[in-house]
């Protein structure tokens, strides 16, 4: 993606052209609102995919040790050890978070057993118990718990660990299954290593296509769809939505790989580099092939598993808040909607979310009811007829936004991301302005960094639309849970209203 500098720069001395015209694929054009110091996309071993959301796990179970902490301590417990006991429950979180963190921020690269993956998680829990209890013990001699609170305190600590991490492996078990792969490459050696991958136990995903760029015998393995023919290729991985497009490729086959990239600019997969260094490696040439080999991100989700988490308990969190604190004014709302003009209080219209997944965004109505052109957009220009007066009012606050909270809490907005433009519009600007279609690696936003900057209103000529992506791809560059308090609180405080606003 054009927006990123990728991590070839190191690579372009000792391999020559090919990193240095990555290099310049990849770049994006200069301008004023991109940071010189954008975040890279991350190398990575093969085998060791994003496996999911494990911080969503991680805070459950430190919810259910309080929890379970809490009611020993209500049967079990006196007041004069109560705060002893919170102190037991606070270092045990702290043991856990802080010891082995490695287990929890990287999956391993193959999944594994059941019992050491649910029950050990369960023995480490109880294990970080009692290392607080000594330490409280050791801090305050005087504290002795009894049996029974101890019991109370460890068995359901070991049993909601066990849930949760059994729950937790049904639902990787599932990802498994649900991600696939295309994979581009030459000759055998790209057919054995597809070969490799589909025989290897529990692989973090299923090889969907191959494409093999000679035209030689058909060397591919059982079950795998072949194809010589790039188009036919391409359209394969279009029509089964394939996630993820492998490029095992030697080094030096620059144009073919620049071709792939081109081909698929406008598509929302994730494209990998898998660099053929067997002629270049020293030593096990033939194990860096796969469980060594080294994937190296061109086109990718520029946020983390754990980042998008973050993203979404906050999203939940803070739009239940807006709901219920903002629901008179919804209501007073609706009713001055209503009273205005005859017509629905709601003003839906098709947008895209993440991945390109169509749905249903909510608006109070601001225009009378009119009847519209299909695939025909009139977008509200300043002094519009069309607006009513209660409608010229929310459309000048942004208060006519207000319903997008329910799209938050359905999953299919953020409260902070690039906003959806009309189907018209992506239709129009995808094949125009460069990395358009990136916006929508991550869930839109009811507000963005575009608008806190003034990037509002009428999108009338391409320079205003490109202006807006540019703002959309930084923030994807640079996101921070701290940028995305930075924009909600500009939104409260002047994003409001704005002379662009109309």
């Amino acid at each position: 993606m054009r927006c990123f500098d990728p991590p070839f720069s190191g690579l372009t001395e000792g391999f020559g052209p090919l990193s240095a015209r990555l290099v310049a694929w990849a770049k994006p054009n200069q301008s004023s609102v991109i940071d010189p110091v954008m975040r890279l996309p991350s190398y990575s071993h093969l085998l060791a995919l994003p496996a999911g959301p494990d911080l969503l796990l991680r805070l459950l179970e430190s919810i259910l040790v309080a929890a379970s902490a809490l009611a020993a301590q209500r049967i079990y417990g006196d007041g004069v050890n109560a705060g002893c006991d919170s102190a037991v429950a606070a270092f045990a979180i702290v043991f856990a978070w802080t010891a082995f963190p490695g287990s929890y921020m990287r999956p391993s690269a193959r999944r594994a057993s059941a019992p050491r993956a649910i029950l050990l998680p369960a023995l480490g829990w109880v294990l970080c118990e009692a290392g607080a209890v000594c330490l409280v013990r050791w801090m305050h001699p005087g504290y002795e718990p009894s049996g029974a609170w101890l019991a109370a305190l460890c068995v359901p600590t070991a049993i909601g660990v066990t849930v949760c991490r059994l729950a937790g492996r049904i639902a990787g078990a599932r990802r498994i299954r649900g991600s696939s792969v295309a994979v581009a490459g030459r000759g055998a050696r790209c057919a054995a290593f597809v070969r490799r991958i589909a025989s290897t136990r529990d692989f973090p995903c299923r090889i969907d296509a191959l494409l093999d760029m000679d035209a030689g015998p058909d060397t591919a393995a059982s079950g795998v769809p072949l194809f010589h023919d790039i188009g036919a290729f391409a359209a394969h991985v279009r029509a089964q939505r394939v996630d993820e497009l492998w490029l095992a490729l030697p080094l030096t086959d620059e144009a073919a790989l620049l071709q792939l990239l081109d081909i698929f600019r406008d598509d929302l997969l994730n494209i990998r580099f898998l660099p053929d260094v067997s002629r270049v490696a020293r030593f096990h040439g033939d194990r860096a092939g796969l469980e060594g080999a080294l994937a190296i991100d061109l086109v990718a989700v520029p946020l983390t598993a754990d980042a998008l988490a973050v993203k979404a308990i906050f999203d939940r969190l803070f739009s239940a808040c807006a709901v219920v604190g903002l629901a008179p004014l919804f209501c007073a709302i609706a009713l001055a909607v209503k009273l205005s003009s005859s017509g629905p209080v709601l003003f839906k219209q098709r947008r895209q979310g993440a991945k390109g997944k169509p749905f249903d965004i909510y608006k109070f109505r601001t225009m009378r009811t009119h009847s519209t052109d299909d695939g025909v957009l009139v977008q509200a220009t300043r002094d519009d007829p069309r607006i009513t007066r209660i409608g010229a009012f929310l459309r000048r606050t942004s208060l006519d936004e207000l319903p997008q909270f329910f799209n938050v809490l359905r999953g299919e907005m953020s409260v902070v991301g690039p906003r959806p433009h009309a189907i018209e519009h992506d239709a129009l600007y995808q094949h125009v302005i460069d990395d358009y279609i990136h916006r929508y690696r991550i869930k839109p936003g009811i507000t963005g960094w575009a608008q806190i900057n003034g990037l509002r209103g009428e999108t009338d000529s391409v320079d205003k639309m490109q202006r807006r992506v540019e703002h959309d791809l930084y923030y994807l560059s640079n996101w921070s849970f701290a940028l995305d308090m930075r924009i909600v609180l500009a939104t409260i405080a002047r994003g409001l209203v704005h002379r662009n606003a109309y």
